[in-house]
């Protein structure tokens, strides 16, 4: 017999003592008890009675709002599976919700106040008692999302165990599937103290929930109640990046990690973490219907570049940089004349493209190509009303930027299509405006773009972009260090986009010069990084880091030496006659 099969047996002989304990047993030292399997012994009958006032779900409820819902819904997510369901706040809250899910949890009491929880809401939980080690023995078909939450996992403590749940998770999932895992900030914890807000997850004001002792392999903390009474918990203190090396290890090929439900976050501010990994980067380009191909080496230029874009803006490596250092929902190019703050100035370019925009309103339609997180296409469709769609080849900006559209309330105007700006899946005259920031220079095939905005674009419509171009007059040769640093082989200018504009029927409304924002935007976030290098390689490569401020600096230099340039460019569709 394995000893796997003899563990496993040990633990189905285990009867369900939870059910009918009220004391916590330790044995002599509890600081000793490190083992995967305790915890069931630790939620004893009398200890989950009482797990609603330290969770408050109407409280928690108001913490948290529907981050866990609009991710599921942003990534298309029915089916779930909550394998820590505790007493059932976030399987009754996604059922409502109207998701398909199943309850799972290893502790008996536990699964049976979840059961009794949903049964006083009037529903009926899918529930199974199952140990995540053998959890696809005890569950039937694949789910589209797992979600592991309430500081659950840190109940392992043995790495194999915790690699064997992993897998198990990973193999409960379809292809495209996610796990939502969350954990309590223990490296804040280790390297600074326990403080706390309960501003979201443990929100009961009447009960505390503090560390009573904590070490690198052992955090117990305590909960005391207002009858005096109180329980401990042994558990482990998995650190954020360990967390996140398992997940990848286990086959995750993207994790997102955000702190107290914020994108932005110092590592020691967040009380949890939640990091939200993906099975596989699906990566459908949706195109339109087929036209008479060109072929050749033009199409297979654009297809390498598209590849290398998407590749690029798809790693993690590159999502955390841009998200937290470049400027956050808005990713662009920013104006500094009365700001240095990089979000500021990046929102001030935003409000000066629109600006130049006559009857910009409620009934425009707006296609932003290369949208990135979609911060435009969000302050457009906010500050005046107009319904815009998104087109963008990076599906881990677009992830972004579907969940930030539910959280801000902006996603029955705010659309996201994932594909390339060479092949606009759209029909023709269908937009007023095409829009793109910093975004043409990816393209192989820029003049195609071009032929594209004036195919969607409505008789009289406006195409009206930023890119970070050369100069007409720069020499040859000179740029290669500042196309190394986002894998080009040329850029545009303002001649040349002109005359490519002109040669296909647009209407030049006017150029606008600004190049100087150009070398102070490259300059500041290269501060930025700088001063946030060691929290950002914690999510980032310091390899990917280092590159980053070498290609940096040569593009300030070149911006020096006059070799760039940079500005706003605006064109009409001629009207019909």
């Amino acid at each position: 017999m394995t000893s796997d099969t003899m563990r496993r047996d040990e633990i189905e002989r285990l009867e369900n003592a939870e059910l009918t304990a009220v004391t916590q047993d330790y044995g002599r030292d509890p600081l000793a008890k490190r083992e995967t399997g305790h915890y069931r012994a630790e939620y004893v009958k009398t200890f989950v009675e009482k797990w609603d006032e330290l969770i408050d779900w109407d409280a928690r409820a108001a913490g948290e709002g529907d981050f866990f819902i609009d991710i599921l819904r942003s990534r298309g997510k029915q089916k779930v599976l909550d394998v820590a369901c505790g007493t059932g706040f976030h399987s009754v809250r996604l059922t409502e919700a109207g998701f398909d899910v199943t309850s799972v949890d290893g502790n008996a009491a536990m699964l049976a106040k979840a059961f009794e929880n949903a049964r006083k809401r009037s529903l009926i939980l899918k529930t199974t008692q199952a140990d995540w080690r053998w959890l696809n023995r005890d569950i039937q078909g694949k789910a589209d999302a797992i979600v592991c939450l309430g500081n659950s996992f840190t109940h392992l403590f043995e790495e194999m165990d915790r690699r064997r749940a992993l897998a198990e998770f990973y193999a409960a999932l379809k292809h495209d599937g996610l796990l939502i895992i969350d954990q309590r900030n223990y490296d804040a914890i280790l390297d600074h103290g326990f403080t706390t807000t309960h501003k979201y997850y443990y929100c009961g004001r009447r009960v505390s929930a503090e560390p009573e002792y904590f070490d690198d392999g052992l955090i117990r903390f305590k909960y005391s109640f207002p009858d005096d009474s109180s329980y401990t918990l042994n558990m482990f203190p998995l650190r954020k990046n360990y967390l996140r090396r398992l997940l990848r290890e286990a086959g995750f090929e993207r994790v997102h990690t955000y702190g107290d439900f914020e994108e932005d976050f110092q590592d020691h501010e967040p009380d949890f973490l939640i990091h939200v990994a993906e099975k596989s980067v699906v990566r459908q380009v949706q195109v339109r219907a087929p036209q008479a191909e060109t072929g050749g080496a033009g199409s297979e230029i654009r297809e390498q570049t598209r590849a290398v874009a998407e590749d690029y803006y798809d790693s993690d490596d590159a999502d955390a940089f841009y998200h937290r250092i470049w400027g956050g929902e808005d990713i662009h190019i920013g104006l500094y004349e009365e700001t240095d703050r990089i979000k500021e100035a990046s929102r001030r370019t935003i409000e000066a493209m629109a600006g130049r925009l006559e009857g910009l309103g409620r009934e425009s339609r707006v296609l932003d190509i290369g949208a990135g997180y979609g911060g435009a296409a969000r302050l457009l469709a906010r500050t005046h009303g107009c319904e815009v769609s998104c087109l963008n080849v990076s599906e881990t900006q677009n992830d972004t930027n579907r969940y930030l559209n539910r959280r801000q309330k902006l996603n029955d105007q705010v659309t996201v299509v994932h594909g390339t700006f060479e092949d606009i899946p759209e029909r023709d005259g269908s937009f007023d405006v095409v829009w793109s920031q910093d975004a043409i220079l990816h393209s192989g095939d820029r003049e195609k773009v071009f032929q594209e905005a004036l195919r969607v674009l409505k008789p009289g419509g406006s195409f009206i972009f930023t890119d970070p171009m050369q100069a007409d007059d720069c020499p040859e040769g000179v740029l290669q260090p500042v196309y190394d640093r986002i894998h080009l082989e040329s850029l545009g200018s303002f001649g040349s986009y002109r005359e490519t504009a002109e040669k296909l029927g647009f209407e030049t409304v006017e150029l606008v010069e600004l190049t100087g924002n150009l070398r102070t935007h490259y300059a500041r976030v290269g501060e930025e990084l700088k001063a946030n290098y060691e929290e950002l390689a914690g999510l980032s490569s310091r390899s990917y880091l280092d590159r980053m401020l070498v290609g940096l600096d040569n593009w300030v230099k070149a911006a020096d030496q006059g070799w760039l340039a940079w500005g706003i460019l605006h064109f009409r569709k001629p009207a019909r006659n």
